[in-house]
């Protein structure tokens, strides 16, 4: 049994599905020549079709094909084995006309590692496409950068609805100095979370709920109006307005917690005391 579970992985190989797509449209009679097998089914009138030797050993040992003199037939798994085949080709033709693949570099337990990011799952890659009047980006990069990392401190501090009754992590108990990661992803959660508030109170309470529902939640613009009752085409103004707050809060400008007096007088005025 254990082989006919690795015939499916092998299936990506063009000859081998070619010999049981032959095999599973009817029994075929076999012939060896010169280290090769010949297959024809006389019923087709199609000529005969030449495979490796070690190709139809494979098909036999992995239990989809069987042979009973020189007569090559269907196993019972053959079918089911050849659908599934199929369907997953399918499946992966169409996931791949609607990928828009990235390598990208993750950080994971402090190691940085390499991995494929799919574009079109972000909810803020469509809002990356708007275009203003002049032809700019509606929302710029800093601001949909701002957008990702608002999302990701989300998730880092298990904030979705899933476990949010009360909004507060679980804690593992441990002794000091014992092993362990619980505790570990605890506090990185807590400080995902840390990081997740000051940031909606940095875009106040007019701006952080469009978002949140729009980079935490994954909502789309539309949906957004629907739930909160908005004009048409107002949410994107909105949005941008709060990611370009939320820009600001994650990189300041230069100088800009400086505050600076102003006092009308001449400039060896000063205050009176009394």
């Amino acid at each position: 049994m254990s082989e006919v579970k690795s015939a499916p992985a092998a299936l990506h190989d063009p000859a081998l599905l070619r010999l049981l797509r032959c095999v599973a449209a009817g029994p075929a009679d076999i012939r060896e020549d010169g280290g090769d097998i010949l297959l024809h089914r006389a019923r087709a009138g199609h000529s005969a079709l030449r495979f490796p030797a070690a190709l139809v050993q494979f098909a036999l040992s992995s239990g989809l094909v069987e042979r009973r003199d020189d007569i090559l037939s269907a196993a019972p798994p053959l079918a089911s084995c050849l659908r599934r085949a199929m369907a997953k080709d399918r499946d992966e033709i169409f996931q791949e006309q609607h990928r828009d693949l990235q390598t990208v570099v993750v950080e994971v337990e402090g190691d940085r590692q390499s991995a494929r990011r799919n574009l079109n799952t972000s909810p803020l890659t469509g809002l990356a496409r708007l275009k203003d009047r002049d032809g700019s980006a509606f929302f710029p990069a800093e601001a949909l950068q701002a957008g990702e990392r608002l999302g990701a401190d989300f998730h880092r501090g298990h904030l979705n609805p899933r476990v949010t009754a009360t909004w507060e992590p679980r804690t593992a108990n441990r002794t000091k100095g014992e092993a362990g990661g619980a505790l570990d992803l605890t506090e990185a959660a807590m400080a995902a979370r840390t990081r997740f508030t000051r940031a909606a109170d940095a875009m106040g309470p007019e701006l952080s709920g469009v978002a949140i529902d729009v980079c935490c939640f994954e909502k789309g613009l539309e949906v957004v109006e629907r739930e909160r009752q908005w004009p048409a085409r107002s949410a994107k103004l909105l949005l941008r307005a709060a990611l370009l707050s939320l820009a600001r809060h994650y990189a300041p400008p230069p100088g800009g917690a400086r505050r600076t007096s102003h006092h009308w007088g001449d400039e060896d005025y000063r205050p009176s005391m009394a």
